[in-house]
């Protein structure tokens, strides 16, 4: 069975996404595009040499019978309408983050998706298909190190754009983290507090960098993320778990060690792209093998998707008032146990 796509967006990650099922990946055939900018749509089926329709809306693209899945890598605020079209039409669903910009869009999602009831959504969060994070949550599931107590993390990229803003900290760097740490531990976050550090010199006048989130989950256990978008040296990706007997750390990036002229050392990733290229990889056959294999997608679920929404906005609320502020999710339904 070929999973047949239509795709929701032709930006970048849209863009990558298409390639890599078109180039890389086995299982699936881009049959059908949609973009608010027809043109980038037609451009994007000649760059590609697509056998596929071009669509003026989403609509119409859903419900072409010849699509099987949607790839959603539209703007973020459209997501959710994409979605529950998607769900009503019984198509399976592989949506970019977030899965909706508001904790109430991501339960309508949840909820529209347990009234069909069958699993059609992924999100893509991809770290969780990371070989260094899927080596680490082994080794928790083992209990290598003893209990987890405390994990620290950082989140550190080289610079970001003048339109990026302190907010976007949160619900476009943090995000991240909130997700791939909550599948880590298994643990629901409780509160959390955002503390501003002396701001480095490098951001732009408008943002507030860098940036320290801590959370407080409901075993009691802490995690502090620091966020620095303006470190200039790198794409620096870290996490370490502290357990009751040992400590379990993210593996680095493998690369090159060279020696020259008195010095010793390797060269740095600065693009984000390339650090989780694998990840993007991994996580898009799986929605495709899964389909195939058992007929639901296995990946991030909705309900991953409002529980991160629900952190994000718990996040900004402590950005806005420096205090701790308490994260209150839903109870977790059986249908996503």
């Amino acid at each position: 069975m070929t999973v047949r796509f239509g795709v929701i967006g032709t930006g970048a990650i849209g863009r990558e996404h298409i390639n890599r099922i078109t180039n890389t990946l086995s299982g699936g055939r881009i049959v059908a595009v949609t973009d608010v900018n027809q043109k980038a749509a037609r451009e994007v089926v000649e760059t590609f040499g697509l056998d596929a329709v071009v669509y003026p809306d989403d609509t119409s693209l859903i419900a072409d019978t010849n699509v099987d899945a949607v790839l959603v890598t539209s703007w973020g605020p459209a997501h959710e309408g994409s979605v529950l079209k998607a769900i009503d039409a019984g198509k399976y669903v592989f949506c970019e983050k977030p899965l909706a910009t508001t904790e109430e869009g991501c339960m309508r999602i949840v909820e529209a998706e347990m009234k069909h009831g069958k699993r059609l959504v992924q999100v893509g969060f991809m770290r969780r298909y990371d070989s260094g994070y899927v080596q680490l949550k082994d080794a928790l599931d083992r209990n290598e190190a003893g209990e987890p107590l405390m994990i620290y993390c950082a989140h550190r990229n080289p610079d970001v754009d003048e339109k990026y803003t302190t907010d976007m900290a949160i619900t476009d760097t943090l995000v991240h983290e909130i997700d791939v740490l909550h599948w880590l531990v298994n643990d629901d976050y409780q509160s959390v507090q955002v503390i501003f550090p002396k701001r480095t010199k490098r951001a732009l006048d408008h943002l507030r960098d860098p940036q320290v989130i801590i959370f407080e989950t409901k075993t009691g256990m802490h995690i502090s993320v620091e966020v620095f978008v303006n470190c200039k040296f790198g794409y620096d990706i870290q996490c370490e778990v502290v357990c009751e007997e040992g400590t379990l750390k993210l593996p680095d990036v493998s690369g090159v060690v060279m020696k020259k002229e008195g010095r010793q050392g390797s060269t740095l990733l600065m693009d984000w792209k390339r650090r989780f290229i694998d990840a993007y990889d991994k996580e898009l056959q799986d929605f495709m093998d899964s389909i195939q294999a058992s007929g639901e997608p296995q990946g991030p679920t909705a309900w991953d998707g409002y529980i991160a929404a629900t952190t994000a906005d718990a996040c900004v609320r402590a950005q806005q008032s420096g205090q701790r502020e308490t994260i209150a999710s839903a109870d977790k339904p059986d249908f996503y146990a």
